[in-house]
């Protein structure tokens, strides 16, 4: 690969935060597989309609929504990352602050799998460092 996976979680992040949909979609691979925090709503996210799926309902929700890498750690084909995250709510001038983790699987170049985790030991256990 010629490029690192952290320059790719860079990009992917830079495209989120630029709302640029055809930039983030091409780092994903055709099956992704997306564990938001929104999956306890809306159900799980699959492949390239998922994704979009959850773009939409993500940022439909916090529509100025940023996030901002703090730590991005290269574990071979996983990147660990912990992210800052900040943004309105659609109906609501009140800011919310969201650090989470966030664990990203790369295959080829393309993610293939992501989580939102809550703690570093969650984003541990997602990609099976810890039991």
């Amino acid at each position: 690969m010629s490029q690192s996976i952290v320059d790719l979680s860079l990009r992917l992040y830079d495209a989120l935060n630029r709302r640029d949909w055809d930039a983030f979609r091409e780092l994903l691979e055709d099956e992704v597989e997306i564990e938001s925090r929104l999956v306890v709503m809306e159900g799980p996210y699959h492949g390239h309609a998922g994704a979009r799926r959850w773009w939409n309902d993500f940022l439909g929700a916090f529509p100025d929504y940023e996030v901002e890498v703090q730590e991005l750690r290269d574990l071979g084909d996983v990147t660990l990352a912990f992210i800052r995250g900040w943004g309105h709510g659609v109906a609501s001038a009140t800011p919310i602050i969201d650090p989470f983790w966030h664990p990203v699987r790369w295959v080829d170049g393309k993610c293939v799998w992501w989580r939102n985790c809550v703690t570093e030991e969650e984003e541990l256990q997602a990609i099976g460092a810890l039991p």
